[in-house]
Formats: structure tokens, sequence, C-alpha cells
């Protein structure tokens, strides 16, 4: 089947001769990797390495996922004039792929507001409502390393889309056969065509204004900002303008950027991996803030909708994984909301099903309700609109354990941007109170009792990793009585069939999520793990949580329960 893709590529006159050379010149098992199956276009896009073939982001994957969503647009919209909004990070052909996309629309006479430069992608979610959009595309692949791209989509209230419309775009794309079913016009037609607008500033300075709104202590920053010292690195990405600017515009002027990392780059070239989830992106902003004595350390992905946090710690830095930056955040935004007598008395966090239920306990004690949605910030920003058009609800603040934050509701996506202003708030207060944002970790953790997740995930590459992965779920599922020494099994949640198996009752509950290929295992002390493949990266996820009323006890019953479930793991994919 692949020989037979390979071919139909070279027969194709809207294949490139350079694309055409370079498929000549493969081996067999290249042509395999890059043609034995399309790029699919999952629940929010495509996101894949680049190169050429049916199985790489090039211009005519691009062309054709963007064919199939003009096709569902068209459909969707009859007659109304359509408009769409493109943004673009700092990978590697970036900017050109997100030039693909538009003419791509305009050729089937969907209007295009484009962004004159690369951008985070919160605008993004931000800027489709204020254009009174239908939807929008950013080009990224967030923080995957960069032989990756991606190409994720929008809808109309700035979220990225769910089951639903996902399901919908890719039938549509699916039916997009032939080559000549892409309806692409040249980039200099585009720009004669009347239906392209190049936006930027104007919408770059209500965002802004947004964001700077959603400081809580204004005083306290207006008085103090230049008291706390911050070492941001954008790891090359997008974030280093609007981070630099709102962080500066708010009176924070003590953030000094790593300079080797400040530069937008594709190639990422003082990191092995642009994440702010590896401690290894933060070698050179350590560097830095030793020798400037900072208070804390921030740096964000390529698209800036991640942020990572290391603080002071005596001589040394504390790294905070994506949890407790949830969990310090969480408590923020609620004790500064008491204090100023603002919080709603139907306030709501919500968090994905594998982020620490430590956030329940805070919410609780602050009579916040919490709310668990599946894995993924577009689950969030779907919760966040319906609550919204219902008005039961008033969102104050969304996390997801890998790294993703969200306060106000005029973003539906994960924000660095945003996120960044809030921990720099955050770590000033403490600050004036001679605490260090681990001191109020720890109080939090003596309060509440503590809690640590861990993070097991396995890369499984090419066409035999993405078979493990399919069926190891599967063979999970056909276990009985899995046995966890020290540990007693409650409940056995499957979000694929949405039943939860409650064990000692016998019993079985629904679950009221969208179906997805997700087991989550709940032991009787509330310690858990769940098993999942990811949605983005060819990689089988395994997260775990165990709590207790002391640290000591904790890391060893951590311990106990990573140990058997690495043992489960090797069992399902062997």
């Amino acid at each position: 089947m692949y020989k037979k893709e390979a071919a139909k590529w070279i027969e194709s006159e809207f294949i490139s001769e350079n694309f055409k050379t370079t498929i000549r010149e493969m081996n067999d098992k290249e042509l395999e990797e890059c043609f034995y199956k399309n790029l699919e276009f999952g629940t929010g896009g495509l996101r894949g390495k680049m190169g050429v073939g049916s199985n790489r982001m090039n211009y005519v994957t691009i062309g054709k996922a963007t064919q199939g969503l003009a096709n569902y647009l068209v459909n969707k919209y009859n007659d109304s004039k359509i408009k769409i909004n493109i943004a673009y990070d700092s990978r590697n052909n970036s900017k050109y792929f997100s030039e693909v996309v538009a003419c791509v629309l305009c050729g089937n006479g969907i209007e295009v507001n484009l962004f004159d430069d690369l951008r985070p992608t919160p605008e993004l979610s931000f800027s489709i409502p204020q254009c009174s959009a239908k939807g929008g595309i950013v080009i990224t692949a967030s923080h995957n390393p960069k032989e990756y791209n991606g190409y994720k989509v929008y809808n109309e209230y700035g979220g990225q889309i769910t089951d639903d419309a996902a399901k919908e775009i890719i039938q549509s794309v699916n039916k997009v056969e032939n080559f000549e079913d892409i309806k692409s016009i040249s980039f200099e037609e585009v720009k004669k065509s009347g239906l392209l607008n190049i936006v930027g500033e104007d919408l770059d300075k209500q965002y802004m204004k947004n964001v700077k709104n959603l400081i809580i202590r204004r005083d306290m920053i207006n008085d103090n900002a230049e008291k706390l010292k911050v070492v941001y690195t954008p790891i090359h990405g997008s974030g280093n303008v609007p981070v630099r600017r709102v962080l500066d515009e708010l009176g924070f002027k003590n953030v000094v950027v790593v300079e080797e990392q400040e530069k937008p780059n594709g190639d990422f070239p003082t990191v092995p991996y642009p994440n702010p989830e590896d401690p290894r992106a933060f070698e050179l902003g350590l560097k830095l803030a030793r020798d400037i004595d900072s208070d804390i350390i921030i740096g964000t992905d390529p698209d800036c909708d991640r942020i990572g946090v290391l603080c002071k710690d005596g001589d040394e830095y504390f790294v905070f994984n994506g949890n407790m930056i949830g969990i310090l955040i969480s408590d923020y935004l609620l004790s500064a909301m008491k204090e100023k007598d603002i919080m709603p008395k139907n306030g709501e966090i919500i968090k994905t099903i594998v982020t620490t239920d430590m956030i329940k306990r805070i919410a609780e004690d602050f009579g916040c309700s919490i709310s668990d949605v599946l894995t993924g910030f577009k689950y969030i920003g779907e919760k966040i609109h319906k609550s919204e058009e219902s008005g039961e609800k008033k969102f104050i603040f969304g996390l997801e354990e890998s790294f993703g934050y969200l306060s106000g509701d005029f973003v539906k996506d994960k924000d660095a941007v945003i996120a960044s202003t809030l921990i720099c708030e955050m770590a000033l207060y403490y600050k004036l109170k001679n605490k260090s944002l681990k001191d109020r970790l720890f109080d939090l953790y003596e309060k509440y009792g503590y809690f640590k997740e861990d993070l097991i995930s396995i890369t499984l590459e090419g066409k035999e990793g993405a078979e493990k992965i399919a069926t190891a779920l599967e063979r999970l599922r056909e276990m009985n009585n899995i046995d966890f020494k020290g540990f007693n099994l409650k409940a056995i949640q499957d979000y694929n069939s949405s039943e939860c198996i409650m064990c000692e009752e016998n019993r079985v509950e629904r679950i009221n999520l969208p179906k997805s290929n997700v087991l989550k295992f709940i032991f009787d002390d509330d310690s858990w793990f769940v098993v999942r493949p990811s949605g983005t990266e060819p990689k089988i996820k395994i997260y775990l949580s165990t709590n207790g009323k002391n640290e000591k006890k904790l890391n060893e019953k951590r311990e106990s329960l990573k140990k058997q479930v690495e043992e489960l793991v090797e069992v399902i994919l062997n």
C-alpha cells in the first residue's frame, strides 16, 4: 500500500519536483514510514514530523486537511460570510504552513485574518470572538521536538474543537481523496483577492489590557513590583514579546531574559526538547538566576501556552511540577478573592482527571465547586463555554498537570501569558511576607495533606509502536483480578465504555464524560493511576497520584505503587 501511495505522489502534477526527487531517493524503510498511512486529522487537528509523504507534515497534508475543513465550514454556514483567523509560532516552516492554509481557505472563498508575525496560541483563541470569526487555526507542535509541526483547529468561541465537531471535520477531511480536490491559489493571488486581512497590534493591545485586568492585588504590585527579580526564558518561542511586555506594563521591571534563548529559532539549539516540563530547558536560566540572585525563573514553550517555574530555595532553586504550580495558583486566587470580597458564590475550578486531587481539598475549603474533565485543555475550554451559556457557574481557574493554566473568560485555552502574570503577582505577595513559593507549597501540604504525582511516558514510534499502543489498553481491560500489594482497589473507570466499576459493591456507575480510550484505577485511600495513549505524540502515558499525612510515608507508598504499575505496563506492552 505504501508503495502505491508513493507512486501516486510521483505521478501527480500537484507534487513538487523536489518532493518527487526525495521520494525516489528513499530506501524501502523510509518509504514505508513516510507513506504507510495518512497523517491522521485527530480530535484537535494534525501533528507529526515534517517531511515528504502522506504521514508527514507538509504542504500537501496541510492542504488536504484545510480543504476538508473548508468543505465543513461551507456546509455548516451555508451562504453566510465565513472568516477564519490564522496564527503561527516559531517552529521551522510555521509561517510557510500558515500561508499554505491561507491559500486553500481563500481558494474556497473564505476570508482570512492572518497575524503579521508569530503569536502565542492563546492570543489566537482570544482573537476569534474579537474578530467575529467562525474559527481559527494555529500552526504549532507545542512542546514537541524540533522535527515536528502541527495544526490545531479552534471553534467560534475560541476553544479547540471537541469531539462532535472533530468527528464531522475528520469525515470531511477523509473525503478529500485526490490532490485535484484541493482548491489552492498562490499567496500572491491571496494578497490580491480581497479575502486576506493582516492583523496585529490592535489585537495585541486589547489582549494585553484584558490580561492586566486579571490582577487582583493591584496596589501591592504598583507599590512593590520592582522588588521581585525574575529570570524569563521563552525557549526560542513566541512568548518573548508578550510575556515581557505584559510584565513590564504591570511594573515588573526586574525581569531579565535568558539571552541565548531569546530569539525565535525552530531548531531550539540550546535545549534537547523545548518543553518547560523538562528541567533541562532551564539550565541556562539557572546559571543566570544564580548570577543575579533571582527570586524565580519562569519559562514558556514555543507557542506560549505552557509555563514552568523554579524558585530560589536557599543557595539552590526548587523545580515545581505542573501539579504544584496549579496548587499554588488555585490557593492564591481563592485566598486573594476572599480577602478582596470578590469571591463569586457560584465559583468553579475545572481540572482534568489526571490532575492532582489536592485541588479538591483547597476548593472545598473555600466553598468553591470543582469539576473534572477528560485530559486535554479543550475540554476545560468547552466546560467554561457551557457554564457561560447556562450561567450556573462562574469560572475562576482551569488547570492541567502538564503545565497548562487559565484564569479569566476571554481566552478558552491554556495561557502562559496570563499564567506568568499570576505567578509573578503570587511570588511578590509571598516575598513581601518573607516566604518563597516553595514555603507556601509546603504550608499547603501541612494543611491539606501531602500529594505527589508521577508520569511514566513511554515513546513507541513508527508503525510497530502505534500497534503496540493500540493493543496495550485492550490487554489491560481483559486482565481480571489485578492485585496491588498494600493497596485496595476501590473503582475502575473505563472512559471508553463510560462505566465505573465499584469493586467492593460489585456495581456499575455511569461516567458522564465523552468517550475516550482511558482507564483509571482508584484505590480506597484515593491514590490512583491512569493509562492512556497520548493524543499528540507516539507515546503511552501512565499518571500516578498518591497522598498521605506526612512526606516520609507518602514516599514509601509512592515508590511501591510506581514499581507495581511499571511491572504491569511492561506486561501489557510485551
